[in-house]
């Protein structure tokens, strides 16, 4: 698929090195582990969780620049994406969630689609809002080893193909 500024295309095994210098990134990662990711544990976690889902490689001309996918469970589906430090604040991130929506609620026949981040996550909440998810809830999870922020919790967007568009 190709868009105003981005190239996306399904990920294969093949994908395993954008993977790895996207998830070994700790900045990347910040909220979602805390720190960046060995190489063992992005093809033996990251790699197969991803091609679990209808997961597309993001290029801005031949330059990777991240990933985005739905999580598809039944009529409803979880939208992920993870983009690399210096395409940060591009407005790639919801440029290519609004793709997904379209495919969501089009081809897919999804009837929700949502997206949950930690709630001091204020970039990624925008990306949220900017797609046309709204504020839904704020969880609280309890974790083992929590994140700093965790205590404010984890906040859930979501859209309904009724409202959108």
């Amino acid at each position: 698929m190709e868009i105003a500024r981005l190239r996306l295309r399904p990920l294969t095994p093949d994908d395993l090195e954008h993977l790895v210098a996207l998830h070994g990134d700790p900045q990347v990662m910040a909220f979602i582990t805390g720190a960046g990711e060995s190489r063992e544990t992005v093809a033996r976690e990251h790699l197969p969780d991803l091609l679990s889902r209808r997961t597309w490689l993001l290029f801005e001309g031949d330059r990777f620049i991240g990933w985005a996918s739905l999580r598809v469970e039944g009529t409803d589906a979880e939208l992920g994406y993870r983009l690399v430090r210096s395409a940060w604040g591009e407005g790639y991130a919801a440029e290519a969630a609004r793709v997904l929506l379209e495919l969501g609620f089009g081809e897919l026949g999804l009837t929700r689609i949502w997206a949950q981040t930690m709630a001091v996550n204020t970039a990624s909440r925008r990306v949220m809002e900017k797609a046309g998810l709204a504020y839904v809830r704020t969880l609280h999870l309890t974790w083992d080893d929590p994140l700093p922020g965790a205590e404010q919790g984890e906040v859930e967007y979501a859209i309904a193909r009724t409202d959108w568009r």
